[in-house]
């Protein structure tokens, strides 16, 4: 018999949730507030140049004790509310599926708002992309996804398509990862198909990767991604049909692969590029060579066009010009997404597994897993990035020789490790002792998260942009101080707020469109007259 729908009880909530979000968005702010004083296309080239001093000290503490581990942590989060929802809809016999839809349709048009008419660094719009994602992983029925495999393939490979054949490309792969997730077929009666696929995937390409070392006249520029594409092609043959089992860890083990693979194919590239740079002789040597160079002059006299045409906008312009810019850049960032989403879907899955697996319910009992997250995940996760800072800090746009791709990889690398540590900690100063427990002073924060994160933006256009304060370009060490005091004003908000109300203002319109009903805002309210979350 379905159950009647209700909202979540105070002695229902999972207060580590709560807390732990609550602290990623104050990670989230501490590393989003660059780019509302710097071009967001700037995003990915490392630390400002020419900063000294305790300037130089907030963006390197920044840099590298923030970037990257909170967003990460933030996916996490979303994991853990998918399959929140979703055992809450198991144990009512509420259907799940129609619901979610709308729910990330929802969030999709937050983020598109969010970009639109107030920043282009919106992370929303591609949480959306990557649960969809998620759900064709999870749910999708085998016919369809095998046929759209195959086309996708297809249009992968085929030429001129730019960013349409990436699209299909990051869906195909998607598709793949499914046939892991839940496929128990096997190749001659011993190998998983998602094993075989990519080891036939990997030989393909290994042999295409011996052609274009064995050919003295071919195009070298090809030889390490392919060598390296198909080398991480045939560890994922390897580790998946060694690791499809047990069923229950496959969502960690596959957003673990998710997440760290291309992180090491990147490393790889990174530091053939940074230990062998390319011969200057070889980059004019031929006429294809002269043509790609010509190209990525091109491509970065665009972008740094792009660039200055942003930051004179938002330094001097109204804010009818910023949202005019954001609104011709939004159908690019669509295309952008993929990329990202297959990234981000391995920080749900993560997320996923940890409530799944009843840890994130009863987590008195697992102290002692949270513990070994952040004695070994923060020390490597930060060492990680402290060793890229030693390389470079620092990106000159169109360099292949100043080591930052190198450098960048080892901070994404250390991100995930680090974002498990730093959850660590957040969870067992809450469940300490001692003072450290006042951590929980976060939790109405994290319960609003989503006004909270959309209010940082407001408020920081209106400081920053030429339409508000005009303080674009402000000084890095000015910039953390101004993220501690608009947080410390959002968390006493938000337990004013939620002294009175049951959600925050823009959590209630997302419930309301959620389940199609208008849930009852006041605290005083019957609880019985609002949806679950």
């Amino acid at each position: 018999m379905t159950s009647a729908l209700r909202p979540v009880t105070p002695g229902e909530r999972i207060e580590e949730l709560d807390v732990v979000r609550g602290f990623a968005l104050l990670g989230v702010f501490l590393m989003n507030v660059e780019f509302f004083g710097r071009s967001v296309r700037g995003i990915g080239e490392g630390m400002p140049p020419g900063l000294t001093g305790i300037d130089w000290f907030a963006s390197w503490f920044v840099a590298y004790f923030v970037q990257g581990k909170f967003w990460t942590m933030f996916a996490m989060l979303f994991g853990m509310g998918f399959a929140v929802m979703l055992m809450r809809a198991e144990r009512a016999e509420r259907p799940f599926l129609r619901p979610y839809l709308r729910r990330i349709l929802a969030l999709a048009v937050f983020g598109a708002a969010h970009f639109i008419f107030l920043w282009s660094g919106d992370i929303l719009f591609s949480y959306a992309v990557a649960a969809g994602g998620l759900l064709v992983l999870l749910y999708g029925k085998w016919k369809p996804i095998v046929l759209a495999l195959v086309a996708l393939i297809a249009i992968a490979f085929v030429p001129g398509l730019g960013s349409s054949a990436a699209i299909a490309g990051s869906l195909a792969f998607i598709s793949l990862m499914a046939l892991y997730m839940r496929s128990e077929k096997k190749v001659f009666k011993r190998i998983p198909v998602f094993s075989f696929l990519f080891l036939l995937l990997g030989t393909l390409g290994a042999l295409a990767s011996i052609a274009l070392w064995l050919v003295p006249d071919g195009p070298k520029d090809p030889r390490v991604p392919v060598t390296t594409i198909s080398g991480l092609f045939l560890l994922i043959a390897f580790l998946s049909a060694r690791f499809h089992n047990p069923v229950e860890l496959r969502p960690l083990r596959l957003g673990v692969a998710l997440y760290v693979l291309p992180t090491l194919m990147m490393i790889v590239m990174g530091t053939v590029q940074y230990v062998s740079p390319p011969d200057p002789k070889d980059a004019v040597a031929t006429v294809e060579a002269r043509k790609e160079k010509a190209e990525k002059a091109e491509q970065l006299a665009e972008h740094e066009q792009k660039k200055r045409e942003e930051e004179r906008v938002l330094s001097s312009g109204t804010y009818a010009d910023a949202v005019g810019m954001r609104a011709r850049d939004f159908p690019k960032r669509i295309a952008e997404q993929t990329g990202m989403a297959v990234i981000a879907i391995g920080m749900f899955l993560i997320g996923f597994w940890f409530v799944r697996s009843g840890i994130m319910q009863n987590v008195s009992a697992h102290l002692p897993l949270f513990r070994k997250l952040t004695m070994y995940g923060l020390p490597l996760g930060i060492g990680l990035g402290i060793l890229g800072s030693a390389i470079a800090t620092t990106h000159t746009p169109g360099s292949e020789t100043d080591g930052f791709l190198l450098a960048n990889a080892l901070v994404m690398l250390g991100s995930l490790p680090a974002s498990l540590g730093y959850m660590g900690l957040v969870v067992l100063a809450l469940n300490s002792r001692s003072s450290l427990s006042s951590v929980r002073v976060l939790a109405p924060a994290g319960r609003m998260a989503l006004t909270n994160y959309l209010l940082q933006s407001v408020v920081s256009t209106l400081m920053f942009y030429g339409y508000g304060a005009g303080y674009w370009g402000l000084a890095r060490s000015w910039q953390v101080a101004f993220v501690i005091v608009v947080f410390g004003l959002q968390v006493a908000f938000s337990h004013w707020w939620l002294s009175r109300f049951r959600y925050g203002p823009l959590e209630g319109v997302w419930r309301a469109f959620t389940y199609r009903q208008l849930g009852t805002m006041r605290t005083s309210s019957s609880p019985s007259a609002a949806p679950p979350p």
